[in-house]
């Protein structure tokens, strides 16, 4: 419960106070498409064919039951991208090219966009990295998720200097915290620690009613509004929108993704 989890409920929560909202779903297991309610049977052409020129983003896209949210769905046939992009001109930067091509205008048509990369690096988060201009970072409150941020960090550094001079890390969003447990409340604390304000103050605590809500296809923020997830996620996304206010005083860019 990570990066698709949050990925679905912040844009959910994003949507629900009047934002247009557009998330790309780029991970093969199209976690994301099934959280939203896209069936399998209605997911092509989607973000495959939209990476590689096979369909227009008008094409591509899906609206959602929660009015202001529109999807790009994943099919299996993103699996095999990884090695099509290789032969592709252009190959890091198809995504970027393909939202900001002409008749598709996507950062004009959508507040806020946000790309469910897989849990890889390879070509097609790659192309993720290249077309957004922040990347969130989830962490799981659990010592072994510690092991893989620094490295994220790295290959954002390396991104940002060779491809994409806008890229930075937004945020660290702790998830599946239990206060309950000392573990929890030592990997919060080292992660706070160690980078500061970059982390959240909303935290997404473990909670049963966010498992179960991707089953029902449905975001847990509409599955079970009451809950301690839902909320959790609702205020998410008012840090996430004061702290993209502040950034954007400071330094005029516009954040359009994550991952």
């Amino acid at each position: 419960m990570g990066k698709t989890t949050t990925a679905i409920n912040l844009a959910t929560a994003l949507a629900a106070v009047g934002e247009k909202v557009l998330l790309i779903d780029l991970d093969p297991q199209g976690n994301a498409s099934t959280g939203l309610g896209v069936g399998r049977t209605d997911r092509t052409p989607g973000s495959y064919e939209f990476l590689v020129g096979l369909a227009p983003l008008d094409q591509a896209i899906r609206e959602t039951m929660i009015p202001g949210l529109a999807v790009i769905p994943a099919n299996a046939h993103l699996a095999g991208a990884e090695i099509e992009l290789i032969d592709l001109e252009r190959r890091e930067h198809r995504l970027a090219d393909a939202l900001d091509a002409e008749g598709n205008n996507a950062r004009e048509r959508w507040d806020t966009i946000l790309v469910d990369c897989p849990p890889s690096l390879g070509l097609v988060t790659l192309n993720a990295l290249v077309a957004v201009d922040a990347v969130l970072v989830p962490l799981q409150a659990e010592f072994l998720a510690l092991e893989g941020i620094g490295a994220l960090r790295n290959t954002v550094e390396r991104v940002r200097k060779a491809l994409n001079p806008k890229l930075h890390i937004a945020g660290v969003i702790m998830t599946m915290v239990d206060r309950r447990m000392t573990l929890s409340q030592q990997v919060e604390a080292d992660v706070r620690g160690h980078f500061g304000e970059l982390v959240f103050g909303t935290t997404i605590p473990r909670n049963v009613r966010i498992a179960e809500a991707p089953s029902h296809g449905l975001p847990v923020i509409i599955y079970d509004n009451a809950c301690a997830g839902a909320q959790a996620y609702i205020l998410l996304a008012s840090e996430f929108i004061r702290r993209r206010r502040s950034a954007a005083e400071a330094t005029p860019v516009q954040l359009t993704g994550a991952s």
